[in-house]
């Protein structure tokens, strides 16, 4: 929280997310909320317990509802939950998923899936999305972690980008992505990814309609020199897109999370990308 408030007022601000806090911590981090103003708020990415079965999903989402009002009732132009990100059980059908929405309103919401069953549970929430008029809710790609066999391979992410692209589904990616282009860490004994592959391979297969292989082509490309950003475009090779097409993406390709925000930067001012 003291990095937050010091990331919110810094003169990258314009690239900093919502900060995750698990919703166990609400209430730890009620007295550091006067570290951030109206100009410099703090913006809540919401992290749901992770449950195992239909059952327990339920009563923790009725307790993730309830401690989200709590920290609602502070000033909203100081501090605001965004959206909530949950992991969603094998279990839980449609009905279940319909019955959060009763629960959790509007708020914005990304259920998290292994890559394994990643392509149906994003069905399932296309599913959902489909019957209402403004759709909130979203997929998380777990995309790393602290060991080789927590990175899906490239073709897994592919695969759910292929997918939320059919489905028409947001999606925001999590762990792993510290670093712009994929590189091979010898802290995880593997090739992590790199943000800029998977952000950029998710907005430019929806501009362009690639199949799984063209996205896992960008995905494994370790050349820095590779991607390019223009006053209006950005590219990877001979693949652009433009900034007014870009943001129009953003409503899909929305962030990933990182334990770091300086290692991001840092690297991105090494490749003079910053």
């Amino acid at each position: 929280m003291k990095n937050q408030a010091k990331y919110v007022r810094a003169d990258e601000s314009w690239m900093l997310g919502a900060f995750v806090l698990p919703i166990d911590k609400f209430d730890a981090v009620k007295e550091m909320i006067s570290w951030f103003d109206s100009q410099n708020p703090l913006r809540v990415s919401a992290l749901g317990p992770k449950t195992m079965n239909a059952t327990v999903f339920s009563q923790a989402v009725a307790k993730v509802s309830a401690a989200i009002g709590l920290l609602s009732a502070f000033d909203a132009s100081v501090a605001s939950v965004e959206q909530l990100e949950m992991f969603l059980p094998e279990d839980v059908v449609l009905a279940s998923l319909r019955e959060t929405r009763t629960a959790l309103g509007n708020l914005p919401v990304f259920w998290e899936a292994p890559p394994d069953r990643a392509e149906q549970t994003i069905r399932l929430i296309a599913e959902v999305n489909s019957e209402i008029e403004k759709p909130n809710f979203g997929f998380k790609l777990r995309t790393g972690g602290v060991t080789a066999d927590a990175f899906p391979t490239s073709i897994q992410i592919a695969k759910v980008l292929g997918s939320v692209m059919t489905q028409r589904v947001p999606i925001k990616f999590t762990a792993g992505l510290h670093h712009p282009v994929r590189q091979y860490r010898d802290e995880v004994k593997t090739k992590m990814h790199g943000f800029l592959n998977v952000l950029g391979a998710a907005v430019l297969a929806r501009e362009h309609k690639w199949e799984v292989k063209q996205i896992a082509a960008m995905l494994e490309d370790e050349e820095a020199n590779a991607f390019s950003f223009g006053n209006q475009s950005f590219a990877w090779r001979d693949w652009e897109i433009d900034v007014t097409r870009l943001k129009q993406q953003r409503r899909f390709v929305t962030s990933f999370g990182s334990c770091s925000f300086d290692e991001p930067r840092e690297d991105l001012r090494a490749l003079n990308l910053l």
